[in-house]
């Protein structure tokens, strides 16, 4: 266990925490000092979670912000697991949706399920992380089981939550299954009898949903710890891999840095604040420097962006990308690493984009080619049934801002 006074753990752990209102958060904060103090009484270990449901193959930096919390309960010396919604994904979480989120299947959500705890270790100490899968108990209730968790709430609770509350007012659909979402996140914590549970300020209705199951079940309620919201790229919107708006943690080293670089200057704290190793006072000097005038907005952007790289992929990648940066966007040169694709005759431009691994699917290579962001010799493509020849010399093809290939005849 820590050596750290419960006033130091207390400290670090409510570090960066939003609960929407200060009752809200005294309240809690005043649960987590009780379970420290009696942890450290008893020499028992706190039993931490947050869950994360597969709606693709990675994880992004939204998804780091709870994480990095858990890695702190995980340094103090608590238990921490990370939890898979596998069978919550199936039916998908509305919680910071204006509208339903499209229901994936039992083997899109298995797909996607795959790598994510390969990719939490990028954060979480292995050796220290249990990784769960919530269908393994939430896949056993009987119909009687699920009626008898939603005895515990009304209609009215729920219409309650904004997301909802702005659909019914709109007289837009709220599906039936989209209440269930908070009774199955809740019973996640009754079936773990967990102490404490991390999430975003979005999920806050969840986690006290699990508050009040474990109470009918006889357990004593976690404590919720809940983080801002990281916004995305566009510096409006949360980071959500179904807006785009997203940087994936297993993004190359050179996306990584060039999507950060490409975020509104607004951004910046909230960046700063929540994917950053930097203290509040690093934070502060930066930011002051900028509003002085003292620091350009893009040279702070840069430190943030190699912190990011520096973070999931070393100081050396982090170099590496910086150096990127600077030759293929600001000195408007092609990168030095250019990768050559081989082509036997004409070829649809679709096919290509996905060849050159620039698109996980044709049908991903077509809306890029929709959206604009294809180039061929400088020269925008718009045309999806376009076939590209290479006679001699090759051809550079860019898709998006960071992404080139030469294409050459074979």
């Amino acid at each position: 266990m820590s050596k750290l006074t419960i006033d130091e753990q207390v400290a670090i752990l409510m570090r960066g925490t939003d609960f929407g209102d200060d009752q809200t958060q005294e309240h809690m904060q005043r649960e987590l000092r009780e379970r420290l103090i009696e942890s450290k009484k008893t020499g028992k270990p706190l039993r931490v979670y947050a869950g994360f449901d597969p709606t693709a193959t990675y994880l992004t930096l939204g998804h780091t912000v709870p994480m990095r919390k858990l890695r702190q309960f995980q340094e103090l010396g608590h238990e921490v697991t990370f939890l898979v919604g596998t069978f919550t994904g199936l039916i998908g979480d509305a919680s910071d949706k204006t509208s339903a989120r499209p229901q994936q299947t039992p083997e899109q959500v298995a797909e996607h399920a795959r790598t994510y705890k390969e990719q939490a270790f990028r954060i979480l100490d292995p050796a220290k992380t249990a990784v769960r899968e919530n269908g393994t108990w939430l896949s056993k209730l009987t119909f009687a089981d699920v009626i008898g968790l939603a005895a515990n709430f009304t209609v009215q609770q729920f219409l309650s939550r904004e997301n909802f509350s702005l659909r019914y007012e709109k007289g837009d659909a709220i599906w039936l299954h989209e209440f269930f979402y908070a009774l199955m996140q809740g019973y996640d914590a009754v079936a773990m009898e967990t102490d404490v549970q991390v999430g975003g300020t979005e999920q806050l209705f969840n986690l006290l949903a699990g508050r009040k199951l474990q109470e009918a079940f006889g357990q004593r309620p976690q404590v919720c710890v809940t983080m801002p919201i990281l916004v995305g790229t566009d510096g409006a919107m949360r980071m959500s891999k179904s807006t785009g708006n997203h940087i994936g943690i297993t993004d190359t080293p050179e996306d990584k840095y060039g999507k950060t670089m490409s975020i509104p200057d607004s951004a910046m704290r909230n960046w700063f604040e929540l994917v950053t190793r930097w203290t509040p006072e690093q934070i502060d000097k930066l930011l002051n420097a900028v509003e002085r005038g003292e620091l350009h907005p893009m040279e702070a952007k840069k430190k943030l962006a190699w912190e990011i790289v520096s973070i999931f992929d070393g100081d050396e990648a982090a170099d590496g990308a910086a150096a990127h940066f600077e030759r293929v966007h600001q000195e408007r040169k092609l990168p030095q690493d250019l990768p050559i694709l081989t082509l036997d005759g004409p070829t649809n431009v679709v096919d290509i984009i996905h060849l050159a691994g620039f698109a996980s699917s044709k049908s991903e290579a077509r809306r890029l080619v929709q959206q604009g962001a294809v180039k061929l010799e400088d020269a925008r493509v718009d045309n999806i049934e376009m076939e590209i020849e290479v006679q001699t010399g090759g051809k550079i093809l860019q898709v998006g801002k960071r992404r080139f290939a030469r294409l050459v005849s074979r």
